[in-house]
C-alpha cells in the first residue's frame, strides 16, 4: 500500500490497496486488485511526460499474475526487479545500486529519476559471512548460532555500503548539487515472533526507539519512518525538522513541484507539496493524513492498533469503525501514545472522527478480517 501512496499521490485504500499486492486469488479474497490501475496518474509518468527518463530498480510490489502490466505501462522507461544479484536475493542491494550507479552515468547529461527500491531488511535476512564477520561479538556466548542483532546489523551495514556507493557517484560525477537524493522506508519493522522472522529475532523491532507499533500497526512506530534528505546547496545539512508531517502520498506533488510540473489540473492526489520542507522550511500541511487497515496486527498485544487513523496537526486519532477503541493523542507531546486524551478534548475527538469515518465512508467495499481492530488478549478462563 504504501508504494502505491508514493506512486500515485493517493491513500492507497481509495484504490482498493488495503494489504501487499500477492496471487491473484488471495488478492480476491481480500478484496484487492491485482494491479495498480494503470488509468491512475503517477509520479513517473508525469516526470516522463516533462522530459525525465525514469528508471525502478528493485522491489516493485505493484502487481501480480499474469495480466499485470508491465513496470513501463506506469511511466517507467529502464526497469530491473534485481532479484538475481550476486548469491541471488543477498546480493539484490548490491545489484540495485549498480543497476542506478550505471543509469546515472549513462543519462547524466540529461534530468533523470530513479526508485531505487531495497529488498532488505525485509525478511528473509541472509548476510554473507564477510557481512556478519564484523559483528562476530554479537554472536552468542556458547554455540555455533548467529546473534539476532549480527543478523539485522550485517544487513543494515550493507545498504549503507552501497548507499554509500551510490552517494559517492554522484558526487564523481558532479551531479550531487543538481540532484535530490530521499532515503526512507514504507512501515515499521516486523515483528520477532513470526516465523520467517525468527533468524533475527526480533532485533529490528526493538529498534522503533520510544515509538509503540510495528509492521501493519497505525501506531507510530508502524507509520513513522526515517526521511533523510540529501541535497547540497537547497537542503541544510545536519539540520532536524521535528515539526514537519510528511507522508507518502505527498511524493508525487512534491517532487512533480520540485521538478516544475502542474498536477492539481490532472489528479486528485491526498498529498501536498511539501519542497519548502525539503529546502529547511518546516512547514504545517493543510490536508489531514489519513489510514486505514483491514487486517490483523500481529506480535505483542500492545502494538495493536484499531482499524482507522488520522492526523491532523498536533492530533492522532484512532479508533473503529462503530467507534470503539477512541484514542486521541497530542504526538508531540506524547510520541509513545500512552496517554490517551480522549476524554479532555471531545470537541477534537469529534471533529476527527467524522472526518475519518466520512472518509472510510468514500472507500471501496470490502471484506473486513474479523480480528481488525481488535487487541483481544488470550487471557486463561
Amino acid at each position: 500500500p504504501s508504494r502505491t501512496g508514493i506512486m500515485t499521490g493517493q491513500f492507497p485504500s481509495r484504490l482498493g490497496i488495503h494489504d501487499y499486492i500477492a496471487r491473484p486469488e488471495l488478492n480476491k479474497e481480500r478484496g484487492m486488485p491485482d494491479y495498480v490501475d494503470t488509468s491512475v496518474p503517477t509520479i513517473t509518468r508525469f516526470l516522463k511526460n516533462s522530459g525525465y527518463t525514469t528508471a525502478h530498480f528493485g522491489k516493485w510490489h505493484l502487481g501480480s499474475g499474469s495480466d499485470a502490466p508491465a513496470p513501463e505501462a506506469y511511466g517507467i522507461d529502464s526497469y530491473n526487479s534485481c532479484l538475481k544479484g550476486p548469491g541471488g536475493r543477498p546480493g539484490s542491494t548490491e545489484m540495485i545500486a549498480d543497476e542506478t550507479i550505471a543509469f546515472m552515468e549513462s543519462n547524466r547529461n540529461r534530468p533523470f529519476f530513479i526508485n531505487a527500491w531495497l529488498y532488505d531488511p525485509h525478511s528473509p535476512l541472509r548476510p554473507t559471512e564477510e557481512h556478519l564477520k564484523p559483528y562476530e561479538h554479537l554472536s552468542p556466548r556458547w554455540g555455533d548460532q548467529k546473534g539476532a542483532l549480527q543478523v539485522w546489523y550485517a544487513v543494515l551495514t550493507n545498504i549503507d555500503r552501497h548507499v554509500g556507493h551510490i552517494l559517492d557517484k554522484l558526487d564523481e560525477l558532479e551531479l550531487s548539487k543538481n540532484t535530490l537524493v530521499i532515503f526512507s522506508s514504507d512501515n515499521g519493522p516486523e515483528s520477532g515472533l513470526m516465523a520467517f522472522t525468527s533468524h533475527y529475532g526480533g532485533a529490528s523491532s526493538t529498534n522503533t526507539g520510544p515509538f509503540r507499533g510495528i509492521k501493519r500497526s497505525l501506531y507510530e512506530g508502524g507509520i513513522r519512518e526515517p526521511f533523510i534528505v540529501r541535497w547540497p546547496g537547497r537542503t541544510p545539512a545536519g539540520r532536524v525538522d521535528s515539526s514537519t508531517v510528511i507522508g507518502g502520498v505527498d511524493f508525487l506533488p512534491t517532487i512533480a513541484g520540485l521538478a516544475g510540473i502542474d498536477v492539481s489540473a490532472d489528479i486528485d492526489i491526498d498529498g501536498e507539496n511539501m519542497s519548502e520542507a525539503l529546502e529547511g522550511k518546516p512547514l504545517k500541511r493543510s490536508k489531514p493524513l489519513l489510514w486505514e487497515n483491514r487486517f490483523p496486527v500481529y506480535g505483542h498485544v500492545v502494538h495493536k492498533s484499531p482499524i482507522l487513523a488520522i492526523r491532523d496537526g498536533k492530533w492522532k486519532l484512532l479508533m473503529n469503525p462503530d467507534r470503539s477503541r477512541i484514542e486521541l493523542y497530542d504526538i508531540p507531546q506524547d510520541p509513545s501514545e500512552l496517554n490517551n486524551l480522549k476524554n479532555l478534548h471531545p470537541g477534537v475527538v469529534n471533529r476527527l472522527s467524522e472526518l475519518v469515518l466520512e472518509w472510510q465512508a468514500t472507500l471501496p467495499e470490502g471484506p473486513i478480517h474479523k480480528d481488525a481492530g481488535s487487541n483481544y488478549y488470550p487471557w486463561p478462563e
